[in-house]
């Protein structure tokens, strides 16, 4: 049994990229595995301002709901991240978010899996490899995991869109191979 957390950085009720990351999760479960889907919609996440007193002490100097979603995710043996496309780049609060656990760049982590779930309204092969290319990079400063998989679903830009469509399924088998 592995210990998956998925992280749903929409703030949109009804997200697209949320239903993939629901399913991811439904999928993971469904394979047995232990799973904590993390929305951020709701959560207090306050810029890294910078300071790297979080490379001596390995906690960051605020105290937000970061921390909490940082040890989850060391802990985890699986890593997927959910996240709408905005001007072909991930979300913003996703970034916010890769910069505060920066705290955890010293520290020993469990994952070595990294999943990305992108959606846009565009639906060009070439809209999340900006997205996927900025997750790049955190996943390249924690040299033991690599990204397993990317699933993208263009053409769904208003909230639901989604419902219906083939990504799902194929989310929550991706989930479930995690």
């Amino acid at each position: 049994m592995k210990k998956v957390v998925v992280i749903s950085t929409s703030l949109r009720h009804a997200s697209n990229s949320h239903a993939l990351a629901e399913q991811f999760a439904k999928g993971a479960q469904a394979a047995g595995h232990q799973v904590e889907l993390v929305s951020l919609r709701g959560k207090e996440i306050r810029f890294c301002v910078g300071c790297l007193a979080c490379q001596q002490t390995g906690a960051c100097v605020f105290n937000d709901d970061v921390p909490a979603i940082m040890e989850s995710v060391l802990q985890a043996d699986v890593v997927c991240w959910a996240t709408p496309i905005y001007y072909y780049e991930m979300s913003g609060q996703m970034k916010t978010l890769i910069d505060r656990m920066n705290a955890m760049y010293p520290k020993d982590y469990r994952f070595r899996d990294i999943y990305l779930l992108t959606t846009a309204a565009e639906a060009e092969p070439f809209v999340p490899q900006r997205a996927e290319s900025g997750l790049q990079g955190w996943i390249d400063c924690y040299g033991k995991s690599s990204l397993k998989g990317h699933l993208f679903c263009g053409g769904v830009g208003a909230p639901g869109d989604i419902a219906g469509n083939a990504k799902l399924h194929e989310a929550y088998e991706m989930g479930r191979n995690a």
